[in-house]
């Protein structure tokens, strides 16, 4: 293959020189961190204005509940009717009004308690106050009906199962949801990138196809040879853009919130009182140092290189079919009846990931999946974390290895033939034909 080198740096030099792919590397990152200053600036306008609540309790059960925040102030009502109250949150423009009726029964309370705003009130702040309501309320009916709280919290007794193998090492349920997200992520990007990057070796093709210029090209090179070229090349140019993307976007992101002051964080602080609610109970605590534990519990360096290795497997095998589906039409309307039997495996190998894998990682069904070719490469690194066996992992490498050199012959086959045909829109039987010839 002594051409193999030229048209690979021909393939390259041709997509990074493209004005298209350059104006797409440049603006994409630049859109994505444009949308999310924009929400982050919003929601830190947001989240930085005082939000004032008047409480008017004629239960005076529940007024002692109410703390001031950094966002939230309360404002307790006293000797005040109901509708003047109203008048008076609207003349100060404070947030609402929350009214909690004088009914001395606690447990018909909790359902007369009303909150009035002139806007639909804020779903995290709702559910915060409701949160407070609910406890304080539990105390009181306690105290009622002669419970000591101090003793029942002191009794408390928290479980909380430890899980260890039988060779001693210790897991647990954060564990699990650790593993899936690292594994999840994985496949995703894996799955993502074979769409995005097996479509563009397929539009090259089409492009070239279409142009005439394949007829010179192919008087010189073998087909296998340019059909590979095109797909390493292509590859090279995406993983390009990809690592221009990552750079760039940190660049961006570091840029706005050191010039513009912009806290790309604020994006998720509406939920921020709930946070500090949760973060008093100890056992949230505990919960952070179990995920944290999880963290360094998984397999790092495994995971990156089985990563890497089944990363160019799944893309390269993809590729070749991408390529050969990009040969055998004549525009991309063409391509939707052969596209569906590709993207079905890719499709069937993440939901396998989801459903089967956080349940039963080393069962039947994961297992298996793991092993075929089409699946294997989403599969296998959502297996990966919950600990895979090195001899499954490289068996399930050399297969997909071998399917690929496999698909890649016979996708020669097909790209040799459909290179040169025009006009007439290929069935799934003369491909067979053209394979055999």
């Amino acid at each position: 293959m002594n051409h193999l080198g030229l048209i690979i740096e021909r393939e390259y030099l041709t997509k990074v020189k493209n004005k298209s792919f350059i104006v797409m590397t440049i603006l994409s990152p630049i859109i994505m961190i444009a949308l999310i200053a924009v929400v982050a600036y919003l929601s830190q306008i947001n989240n930085n204005k005082e939000r004032t609540i008047s409480i008017l309790d004629e239960s005076g059960i529940l007024k002692s509940s109410f703390t001031d925040t950094e966002t939230v102030k309360y404002h307790i009502l006293e000797n005040i009717t109901l509708e003047a109250a109203k008048k008076q949150v609207l003349e100060n423009k404070e947030y609402g009004l929350l009214h909690i009726d004088n009914f001395r029964d606690i447990n018909e309370l909790g359902n007369h308690i009303k909150f009035y705003s002139e806007e639909p009130a804020s779903l995290t702040l709702m559910s915060a106050l409701e949160s407070k309501l609910e406890k304080q309320l539990t105390d009181v009916k306690l105290e009622f009906e002669g419970v000591d709280i101090a003793q029942i919290k002191a009794a408390r007794v928290s479980v909380n199962i430890d899980q260890e193998s039988f060779v001693g090492e210790k897991t647990s349920k954060i564990d699990s949801v650790v593993k899936l997200i690292f594994g999840g992520l994985a496949g995703y990007l894996l799955f993502m990138f074979i769409i995005i990057y097996g479509n563009m070796i397929m539009r090259s093709v089409i492009e070239e196809k279409t142009s005439r210029i394949i007829e010179i090209i192919i008087s010189s090179v073998k087909p296998i040879q340019l059909m590979l070229g095109k797909i390493i090349g292509t590859s090279l140019a995406g993983i390009t853009q990809f690592v221009i993307w990552i750079i760039l976007g940190g660049v961006l992101m570091t840029i706005l919130s050191l010039v513009f002051g912009i806290d790309l964080a604020q994006s998720q602080s509406g939920q921020q009182e709930l946070l500090n609610q949760a973060m008093q109970n100890p056992d949230v605590n505990t919960e952070i140092q179990n995920v944290i534990t999880a963290f360094y519990n998984l397999p790092i360096t495994n995971l990156i290189i089985a990563f890497i290795l089944f990363f160019i497997g799944g893309y390269l095998l993809y590729s070749s079919l991408y390529a050969a589906i990009g040969a055998a039409v004549d525009n991309e309307t063409d391509t939707q009846q052969f596209l569906l039997p590709i993207l079905m495996p890719l499709i069937l190998a993440v939901y396998i990931g989801i459903f089967t894998v956080i349940e039963d990682p080393h069962g039947t069904v994961s297992t298996v999946f793991s092993f075929i070719p089409f699946t294997s490469p989403v599969v296998m690194l959502m297996r990966i974390p919950f600990g895979v066996p090195v001899w499954q992992q490289l068996l399930s490498f050399v297969i997909l290895v071998g399917t690929f050199m496999v698909t890649v012959w016979f996708a020669a086959k097909i790209y040799r033939v459909g290179i040169l045909m025009y006009g007439k829109k290929p069935s799934y039987k003369e491909l067979l034909k053209w394979i055999k010839y």
